[in-house]
This record gives C-alpha cells, structure tokens and sequence, in this order.
C-alpha cells in the first residue's frame, strides 16, 4: 500500500498547477448539496394532479391560476436561473392579465380584461350546503352541494361597491344557457363542463379547487367579450342576490311535456299551427313546438338527400371561405396541442432524469469522501460535487422552463376551446336559415293549396261556400306565416352580422396572440438554453485541470 502522499508532479505543461489549485470539498459541502436536491426529488415524484391541486387551494382569488392545460406542477424559484417573460424581455413590466389591483401589462389578454367592464371577478370560498328537504326522499339524508362566493366590482364605479352574491354550479349552466339565447351568432365563451366522473374520481378538495378556478376563468371571458361583458344577463348573475331561479326556457323536460301537448291541437284542429314571431326566433330543437321541429326536420332531409333547392341558401362566399379556413385552421391547432403536450412531457422527463443524476452524484461523492485515503481520490470526489450541482441546477432549470412552455403554449388550447363556441355560433346561423327555409317552403304549400281550391270552387256556380271559407283561413295562415317569416328573416341577417364581427374579432385576437406566444416561447426557450449552457461550461472550465492532469496520474491499488 502507497502512502497517503500526493503523488509526483507530472512534467510541465501537464496541467499541474491547475490540479494542485482544485479545492477540496468538506463532508459538510457534499451534505448542503444532498439537502439542496432532496426537496427538488421529492417534488418530481410527486404525482402532477396532486401538484395542480396545490396550486389551486393556494392561488389568488383575483388572480385566477393559468389553466392547467399539461398538468405540469408548480416549481418554486431557482437560484440558478429567473424564469424569464416576454414582458421582461421587451422591457415591459409584468403583471397579472387578471388582478384588479395591478396595472395591465403587455399581453393582449390583459389588456383586453382591462378594457372590460369589471375591474375584479373573483369565485371563492366554497362551502357545502344541503339541498332543500323537500328534494330527499328520505327524511335527514338531503343531497348535498358545493356553492361559491362570486366577487365583482365594475370598473368606473366612482363608490368601487363590491358586490358578493353565492353561486353553485347549476347557477352557471342557467346562465350559460341565457347567453346562448341571447346571443345567437355570437362565440359565446364555453362554459366548464360537469365533469361527473372526474368528481367521483378525484379528491373533493382537489376537484373544487380546479372548479372554483375554472368557474372564475369562465367568468373573465365573458367579461372580456365585447357585447356579454356589458349584458344584463351577466349583470343580474354577479348582483342579483338570492337563488338564481331556473326559466322555462332551460327546463328540457318541460319543454317537451309542452310540446307533446300541443301536437294534437295543432294536427287535428290546427290551433297553433304557425309559430309565433317571438318563437322563430330561437331554435326549433328546445321542444316546445315538436310540429315546428318536424317540419324543419322534413325540410333538412328534403334539402340534404332529396336534391331540392331550397328557397334560400347561404350565398356569402367570403363566409364559407373563412369557415372553410377555420376547419384547416382547427385542424393544425389540434395537432399543435399535441405536440405541445408531448414537448412538456419531454422537458418534465428530462428534468427529472436530470435531477436523479445529480442526485446519484451527490451520493458517489458522499462516498468518495467518507473513504478517501488519497488526495487524488478527495480531488475527484471535488469535481464529482462540482457535476451534481449543475445537475441539480440544470433540473430546476428544466422545470422553470417547463413553466414557461405551458404559460405561453397554453394558448394554443385556449384558442381550441375556442373553437366550440365558433362552431355553436356557426350552427345558430344554419338553424336561422334552416327556419326561414322552412317557413318559404310553408307559403309557397298554402299558396298552392289556396290556388287548388279556388280552382275547384270556380266549377260550381255560385262557388262553394266551404271551400271559400278555407281559402279565407289559408290567407289568414299566410298573413301569420309571412309576419313569422319577416322575424326570422330578421333574426337570421342579424347572427350573420354578428358571425361577420365575431370572426373579424377572433381573427385579430389570433394573430395577436400567437405573436405574443411565439416571441414569449422563443424567448424562453433562449434564455433558459444559455443559462444551462453556462452552468455546464463553468464546471467544464472548473474540471479542465483534473481531466488533463488524470493522463500523468499513476494507478492506486488497494
């Protein structure tokens, strides 16, 4: 066995005062490094729903956490590297698109949230209730569910009152199906879906805390929306104390029950037979008039696969082109998302690898020192913690950067969401026509009938008087069909009018924010790249004088 000696100097020029300059490390160092990367593994591990649900129980309620498109975990700060935002980059401050009590930043989104009509949208605070007793069957054991406390203030209101009224779910549907009635045309927001399985799923407190902020998301874009933001409907939601109660127009059971008792009368006796102009209006498919639905269920068919043409059909070019270019568009949208999962899930995987090979190292260099007996081992042991503390940064790092990739491409799943209230708008537009298609096709039938009658009538000397009388009640039909007609002609170029803003609208909010996503993705990515780059080339430069130095050394046997 050799002595514990540090060997002999290799000739010059062999790196020698760089190795003989290398520090060496203290069982204590190698311990702050351990301690260091523990809380980091720990968090790796962890499962991402549980790391989402955290961020939600602890988000601001004005401040609505980003949605959590990838299910990526929070991460806290690195010392090692600042997540950078475009923000930053372009010498704007930053702020949160959606705090009232900061200034809007750079970001299309905040800025339109600060041109909205609410300076602070905030849902909070849920608590169970107990549905009323009279809804159980059995006495003590009433259903329970989960209300929330809806925060608003409107911006210019000299007094700033804030108003706080309780809200559950069912609250929301009721007043997503008002905006859709009356706002035919229009891409309305989309409203959070139940999600009945992922309730019995996942934890209570975990799916709460990702509906409260779902719920306040909702909330801010309608706000953001140019005509619902100032709407009564969404007014009478935020302030209206009490119960939110359920219109007729949202009961589907109802509606059909009411249907289904004025088909006889309208079949036998032809009461009702022509809709009302308040009912052409909204579409056939609620129920109420199930003749009215049968109709326009013939005409589609006749339409579709009889090869008539219709009486009117939709000739705005410009309209089915862009339509047809939203299709491509959506298309190449999905796969994007896609492809924006899988790059999360790539730089989360290699974080965390980057992370257990720092963490590897920092348990090789806890042995290289406890069992050292030659310098050259403890000079090793050196430069082994030197590479687990840049991995160990380097982990961070990837997972600071995760953060910012999900922050900037989340927008491509918000314009995808988008896309369902572009094709509800879309279909409110072919039901107008398909109505007004309809009732074309009605006159023109009782024109015919009139026609075949008087024809009749003109046989018989002196006419007929009953067939006289039925040609007065046709032209009363017609009279009532063609005031239902005008309505529906009128409600049909008004959804074109709003299907002609909203995609001028839409058009713009994309090309702004796909510009702000790709220059803050860009930028990002940059940032991040160099800031690891550098790390790695410190440790290079750090560990050059070892790596010449180690061609001169002799070999140790124990």
């Amino acid at each position: 066995m050799m002595s514990s000696a540090p060997p002999p100097a290799p000739a010059a020029g062999a790196g020698d005062d760089d190795m003989e300059s290398l520090p060496l490390a203290a069982s204590s160092d190698y311990a702050s490094v351990a301690s260091t990367f523990d809380p980091l593994l720990s968090s790796a591990s962890a499962s991402a729903s549980a790391s989402a649900s955290a961020s939600a129980s602890v988000a601001s309620p004005r401040s609505p956490p980003p949605r959590a498109a990838y299910m990526l975990s929070s991460t806290s700060s690195s010392s090692f590297v600042d997540p950078p935002s475009y923000a930053d980059a372009t010498g704007a401050g930053s702020s949160s698109p959606r705090s009232a009590s900061s200034p809007a930043s750079a970001s299309p989104r905040s800025a339109r949230a600060a041109a909205s009509e609410y300076a602070l949208l905030a849902v909070s605070d849920p608590e169970t209730e107990a549905e009323p007793a009279a809804t159980s069957l059995v006495p003590g054991s009433a259903p329970t569910y989960v209300s929330y406390l809806v925060t608003s203030v409107r911006r210019g209101d000299p007094a700033q009152r804030r108003h706080a009224v309780r809200r559950r779910f069912r609250d929301f549907v009721t007043l997503a199906d008002r905006l859709a009635e009356a706002f035919r045309g229009h891409f309305v927001p989309p409203r959070p879906d139940k999600n009945t399985v992922e309730s019995q799923v996942m934890q209570k407190d975990e799916f709460v805390a990702q509906r409260r902020a779902a719920l306040e998301r909702y909330l801010w874009r309608l706000a953001e929306h140019p005509a619902i933001g100032s709407s009564d409907e969404l007014r009478v939601f935020l302030q209206a104390e009490g119960k939110m109660p359920l219109p007729g127009s949202t009961d589907v059971a109802s509606r059909m029950l009411d249907g289904a008792a004025r088909l006889p009368r309208q079949l036998i006796a032809g009461e009702e037979a022509v809709a009302a102009p308040q009912d052409v209006v909204q579409p056939a498919k609620g129920g109420r008039d199930l003749l009215r639905i049968f109709k326009e269920l013939k005409q589609s068919v006749v339409t579709d696969w009889g090869g008539v043409k219709p009486p009117l059909v939709e000739e705005d070019r410009e309209f089915l082109e862009k339509k047809e270019k939203l299709q491509e568009w959506e298309q190449q949208l999905t796969g994007a998302s896609q492809q924006a999962e899988a790059l999360v899930k790539a730089q989360q995987d290699m974080g965390e690898t980057m992370g257990a090979l720092g963490l590897a190292f920092v348990r090789l260099t806890k042995l290289e020192t406890e069992e050292a007996m030659y310098d050259s081992q403890r000079m090793r042991a050196a430069e082994s913690r030197r590479v687990a503390t840049a991995a160990v940064k380097a982990s961070r790092a990837c997972r600071d950067l995760n953060a910012q990739t999900v922050k900037y491409l989340d927008t491509l799943h918000e314009h995808l969401s988008i896309m369902l209230s572009v094709h509800t708008a879309f279909s409110d537009r072919a039901s107008a026509l398909l109505t007004v298609q309809t009732l074309m096709s009605d006159l023109a039938s009782l024109q015919s009938r009139i026609e075949k009658l008087e024809a009749a009538s003109s046989k018989i000397f002196g006419g007929d008087r009953t067939r006289i009388r039925k040609v007065e009640e046709l032209r009363e039909t017609i009279r009532a069909t063609e005031d239902a007609k005008f309505c529906a002609l009128r409600e049909y170029e008004r959804i074109k009018e709003n299907n002609r803003s909203e995609l001028q609208r839409l058009d713009r909010e994309r090309k702004e924010d796909i510009l702000v996503m790709l220059k803050g993705f860009v930028t990002s990515q940059a940032a991040y790249a160099e800031k690891i780059v550098d790390g790695w080339e410190t440790v290079a430069e750090e560990t050059s004088g070892y790596s010449r130095g180690t061609n001169n050394m002799p070999s140790y046997m124990d």
